[in-house]
């Protein structure tokens, strides 16, 4: 049997990376990316400047600009984020064809039969790191492990620029001490009830049987039993093709007017901003639209080649759907149509 050799890569603070890129004074100040905090945004991501203060993604914008005064917010560009991604997972398939990408900064690469460096996927690794670097000057970390479960929780170890290899002979002591919380699926609930149980590690796991965890945890303690044991035998594949991202929400109240309307747009911009964010780089956003529904709900939709995608675009849709009805609207869409970019390199190595 293979050996497997799996590599994890992860962008660091990805948008603010490219912000930081392309605009230096934008460097070594608190800086996050996002919707304004008058706006009830909120933040798609941060520089580790912002961290410091406690600022985290997924954060309202003015709790961040509580925590953080000092703290500059600037708008997505998920155009500018599209392409740099793509550039990158253009350099991944010079060593594999098996990747499987997360989001827009993040993917599993096996390269258990890859040629290059004679194999080894810790020089594979650093090579990867360096071409990032050198040609799109933007950091990423890197974990190298015999599986997925490992090379996720490695690329996270010396963040950020950093690697962090686990060989197959560091397995077991690696994984013993392990905090039961780092396991893939166990959320906060679920360390919860282990800690309860005073099973703290992954060492601790490993002193119930697998008919005990799975009388505690139905199907999930036979994955609890392997994960202790830093067993993963999921595959590196690639996702299935999708058509669209989009977000939309039904209001309790109907919006009375356009100018209703255009007050929920920043807060649906920028969800949809997060989804984008953890699409895989085998697409390039085409046509934004904008569906509504109205109080008889009745709806249309609305979408725009060449509108671009920033909050003034889907705005400018937004008038233009809501004047087709002119009448009070209880549910607002907004999204992107995905091109999907994968074909184009399929006389190259597949991605």
């Amino acid at each position: 049997m293979t050996l497997r050799k799996i590599i994890h890569v992860d962008c660091d603070c990805f948008f603010a990376a490219i912000e930081m890129r392309d605009d230096p004074s934008l460097a070594r100040r608190p800086l996050a990316v996002g919707g304004a905090a008058d706006r009830r945004g909120v933040i798609s991501t941060c520089n580790y400047e912002a961290r410091a203060y406690g600022v985290r993604s997924a954060m309202a914008s003015a709790h961040a600009m509580r925590l953080c005064p000092e703290l500059l917010i600037v708008k997505p560009r998920m155009e500018a984020y599209c392409e740099a991604s793509q550039q990158i997972h253009e350099i991944f398939t010079r060593y594999t064809e098996r990747i499987e990408p997360l989001s827009l900064d993040e993917a599993f690469l096996d390269v258990s039969d890859c040629e290059h460096f004679a194999g080894s996927a810790t020089r594979i690794a650093e090579d990867i790191r360096r071409r990032v670097w050198t040609q799109l000057r933007i950091t990423v970390s890197a974990g190298v492990a015999p599986n997925k479960f490992l090379a996720k929780i490695a690329s996270d170890w010396n963040k950020p620029d950093g690697l962090f290899v686990i060989t197959p002979d560091q397995v077991e002591g690696f994984v013993h001490d392990l905090p039961v919380e780092r396991l893939h699926g166990v959320g906060k609930v679920t360390a919860q009830k282990l800690a309860r149980l005073g099973l703290r590690t992954c060492g601790d796991l490993r002193g119930w049987s697998r008919l005990q965890l799975g009388r505690e945890f139905g199907a999930f303690g036979e994955r609890l039993w392997s994960l202790a044991r830093g067993i993963d035998d999921r595959p590196v594949r690639l996702e299935s093709r999708r058509q669209s991202v989009s977000v939309e929400h039904t209001y309790e109240r109907d919006l009375q007017d356009l100018a209703a309307c255009l007050d929920q747009l920043p807060a649906l911009f920028d969800k949809l901003a997060g989804r984008l964010a953890r699409l895989d780089s085998g697409y390039r956003p085409g046509k934004p639209f904008v569906k509504l529904k109205f109080h008889d709900f009745t709806q249309t939709t609305l979408e725009q080649a060449g509108a671009g995608l920033g909050l003034d675009a889907y705005a400018g849709l937004l008038g233009d759907a809501y004047a087709r009805g002119l009448k009070p609207v209880r549910l607002i869409g907004v999204g992107v149509r995905l091109v999907d970019t994968r074909g184009d390199f399929e006389q190259l190595p597949l991605f």
